[in-house]
C-alpha cells in the first residue's frame, strides 16, 4: 500500500504551488457564504446566491480512504460535467504521472488520507489551469471536489509588491523543490525567466525584474524585486 506520492506527482504539484495558493485565496474571497447545491447534468453549482458552471474533479471517500477522479466515476463517465477533468488523465499519461491516470487512488497508507486527497485536488486544479477548486461534504463520509469553469472568477495576478511572500508561501507548501515552485509561478504568468547558477532571474513588465536566489540545499535564500522608478 502506497504511503506517499511519486516524485512525478509531487514535482507537478510543486509547479503550481505558488500561483495555486494565491488563486485559491482569490476564489475563497469571491465565493459568498451560504449553503451549496449542485445540478450535475447542467454543470451548475450554487453557493449562497451565486451560480457557477463547474466540473466534477473527484471525490474522497473517508470510509474507504480513497480518491476517485471525476472522469472515472461510473455514474458520470462520458458526461459533460467531467469533460474538463478528462484533461487530468490525458496529462498524466503524457507526463508519466500514475496518480493522475489511476481511476481510484488508494490513500489508506498515508498518515493523513484527507490531506493526500487535497493534494490530488490541488494538482488537478494545476494541470487544468482552473481558477481554484471547491471541496464540499456530499455525505457523512464523502467529500466532492469541483473545478469552477466560470470567467467571472477573478484570477490572481502577479503583484511585484506581494511577490516575495507569494513565492515563499508556495515554496513552503510541499517542500520538494523550491525551483519548481518558482519556475512554475513565472511560467503560469507567462514571464520570461532564466537560470543563472544559484538564482532564477525573471523579467517583469515595464522593465522590472526579480531575482530569486537559492542556498546550497535548494531553498529560497532571498528574493530581490527590482522596480524602475
Amino acid at each position: 500500500m502506497a504511503s506517499e506520492f511519486s516524485d512525478a506527482l509531487l514535482l507537478e504539484a510543486e509547479r503550481h504551488a505558488s500561483w495555486g495558493a494565491a488563486q485559491l485565496d482569490a476564489l475563497t474571497s469571491f465565493l459568498p457564504d451560504g449553503p451549496w447545491s449542485a445540478d450535475l447534468p447542467s454543470c451548475m453549482y450554487r453557493q449562497g446566491d451565486l451560480d457557477l458552471r463547474v466540473a466534477v474533479l473527484g471525490t474522497y471517500d473517508a470510509d474507504e480512504r480513497s480518491w476517485m477522479w471525476g472522469w472515472a466515476n461510473p455514474g458520470l463517465r462520458g458526461t459533460e460535467v467531467v469533460a474538463l477533468t478528462g484533461a487530468v488523465e490525458r496529462y498524466g499519461r503524457a507526463h508519466g504521472i500514475g496518480e493522475l491516470t489511476e481511476e481510484v487512488v488508494r490513500l489508506s497508507g498515508f498518515d493523513d488520507p484527507r490531506r493526500a486527497a487535497e493534494m490530488l485536488a490541488f494538482t488537478g486544479m494545476g494541470v487544468t489551469g482552473a481558477p481554484g477548486y471547491i471541496g464540499v461534504p456530499a455525505g457523512p463520509a464523502t467529500q466532492i471536489y469541483f473545478l469552477p469553469d466560470d470567467s467571472r472568477i477573478p484570477r490572481a495576478g502577479l503583484d511585484p509588491v506581494t511577490l516575495p511572500r507569494t513565492l515563499l508561501t508556495g515554496a513552503g507548501l510541499i517542500g520538494r523543490s523550491a525551483r519548481h515552485t518558482v519556475h512554475g509561478y513565472f511560467e503560469h504568468h507567462g514571464v520570461a525567466q532564466r537560470d543563472e547558477g544559484d538564482r532564477i532571474v525573471a523579467e517583469l513588465a515595464g522593465g522590472n525584474a526579480v531575482e530569486v536566489a537559492f542556498d546550497a540545499v535548494g531553498r529560497i535564500a532571498g528574493i530581490e524585486v527590482k522596480l524602475l522608478p
